[in-house]
């Protein structure tokens, strides 16, 4: 068998995407999210695999900034579509794809790679670290109560229309992509992502519906959510489907929570992707009954170690040298001295002692703060070989912030 590996034409997405949702195992998507995917495609950054005139493997990527803690957005590649025809598994489809794909990161000069993945098992084995994770909540808002800071009443909620509230809301996410790891900074087209709402998707679902949230003459934040509506024996027992909820501070942050605690004719809220971090825990009068459950984020790749260190900030003074094993992208293997704090930092080669040893993977884990290097540690993942290296490195990495990303690519 000869797979060729070719970047994707425009009149081939049809083709190919195709083939992606077959090896995901799906129906065809309704026309509305394909058309978004298509305009969002980056050609000359998807690839397919051809075994003769038949397409048996995709890959893309995105052109991203990332927030990192304590600094700008940094370049990354968000990689995605990656799938293999089933007739094609165990045959290296994957691993050359994957190998085109960080030599071409490389090339362009993005340090850092990141995914979210349909199978976590996947991707350790190319140098991806799970980086954060997202929380789950299903709450019983029947018996669930807030306890809300003054100045709740202040805020004014306004219903809108999803084309009506896009430059607002857009607004409002921009201004906390910096504030949180992990975060991206979407670029044109994206803004039409959260407010994808095919009648086809909705299960069950009404249509998506925006409000924004005004303090002073401002937009300051806003939720979409849809309801679906259900009626047991004893009435209405309906669910509130939480989107995306945002806010600049925490008055219209907890506003925005009551309002959606009471619609009328529901009894539960249930939102499936959350920073770990979530405020509201502090604001229920029950967490339990939030239901509140975790599981992987966001993966981080670094493809240039000393770039990736150097891009991002540290909560306290570090002076450490790094062993990094990396035999996928071996030009990261080696020692690397990475001196920081809270202004910056310098990361490069150096023949002194390594302190501490760690694949790229564990790198990948440890970079946005979500993760720290004494529990990679106490898993054996990390190797101190300094005492006092690993609480030093492990303090200095951690983010005040949770890592979060707030919707998948």
């Amino acid at each position: 068998m000869t797979v060729e590996l070719r970047a994707l034409e425009p009149g081939q997405w049809d083709n190919w995407y195709g083939k992606l949702e077959r090896a995901f195992g799906s129906a065809r998507e309704p026309a509305e999210e394909r058309a978004l995917w298509q305009g969002l495609t980056e050609f000359e950054r998807s690839i397919a695999a051809w075994d003769e005139d038949e397409v048996v493997g995709t890959a893309g990527a995105f052109s991203f900034g990332l927030s990192v803690p304590g600094g700008p957005v940094v370049p990354a590649a968000g990689v995605t579509m990656v799938s293999v025809a089933s007739t094609h598994r165990r045959r290296g489809v994957l691993t050359s794809m994957m190998r085109r794909q960080l030599d071409d990161v490389r090339q362009r000069g993005e340090p850092l790679a990141v995914l979210t993945a349909s199978e976590p098992g996947i991707y350790g084995r190319f140098g991806y670290g799970v980086a954060s994770e997202q929380l789950r909540l299903e709450i019983d808002t029947a018996r669930v109560r807030l306890a809300l800071p003054e100045g709740v009443d202040g805020v004014r909620l306004r219903f809108v229309t999803q084309e009506e509230g896009r430059d607002a809301c857009e607004e409002v996410y921009a201004r906390l992509v910096a504030g949180r790891p992990g975060m991206l900074e979407r670029r044109p087209g994206w803004e039409r992502l959260p407010t994808l709402d095919p009648e086809e998707a909705r299960e069950g679902s009404g249509a998506l519906l925006c409000v924004l949230a005004e303090a002073e003459g401002e937009v300051r934040g806003y939720t979409r959510y849809a309801m679906k509506a259900q009626w047991g024996p004893q009435g209405p027992d309906g669910t509130v489907v939480l989107r995306d909820l945002e806010a600049l501070d925490p008055v219209v942050y907890a506003a925005l929570w009551r309002y959606l605690f009471g619609l009328d004719l529901t009894s539960k809220l249930v939102a499936r992707n959350r920073p770990a971090d979530e405020a509201l825990l502090h604001l229920v009068s029950d967490a339990r009954r939030c239901r509140p459950s975790t599981r992987d984020g966001l993966f981080v790749r670094p493809l240039d170690v000393s770039a990736a260190l150097e891009a991002r900030k540290y909560t306290a003074p570090v002076d450490v040298v790094l062993e990094v094993t990396d035999p996928f992208c071996p030009w990261n293997e080696g020692r690397w001295r990475l001196s920081g704090d809270s202004k910056g930092a310098v990361c490069g080669r150096t023949a002194d002692p390594a302190d501490l040893a760690l694949s790229v993977r564990e790198l990948g884990s440890a970079y946005l703060g979500g993760f720290s290097l004494s529990s990679l540690a106490r898993a054996g993942r990390v190797r101190e070989l300094r005492g006092g290296a690993l609480t030093e490195a492990s303090v200095a990495f951690r983010s005040d912030v949770a890592p979060w990303v707030a919707h998948g690519f």
